[in-house]
């Protein structure tokens, strides 16, 4: 599970918790509702940002593989939001960033 910090363009800030599973299923939406962006046709023509693939590994390799993916999933939030607005504040986008009822109880490890 992945901390992450959202401050609005209000100001107001709210911490939510996230699976790796959560964004990847996001990149799988992007790249449905915006193909030409995703590089589909064109890869050259891509400004949805990559995420890493899914990876098979151990219960005992968990946290290793939560922390390589630190930095890629903190370039990828990043990335997001810097996409031009109809992609960064699509209805997708805003509803992953949003708190949601488990935000509010998070995990206890």
């Amino acid at each position: 599970v992945y901390i992450i910090k959202v401050t609005w363009s209000n100001g107001c800030t709210e911490v939510i918790y996230r699976r790796y599973s959560k964004f990847f299923d996001l990149q799988m939406q992007m790249l449905d509702k915006f193909p030409m962006e995703g590089g589909q046709k064109d890869p050259k023509q891509r400004i949805i940002p990559f995420l890493p693939g899914k990876i098979l590994f151990r219960r005992s390799h968990v946290r290793d593989v939560a922390v390589k993916r630190l930095i890629p999933i903190d370039e990828y939030c990043k990335a997001l939001i810097q996409l031009p607005p109809y992609i960064s504040q699509c209805e997708e986008v805003l509803q992953f960033f949003e708190t949601r009822p488990d935000d509010l109880m998070p995990p206890k490890e």
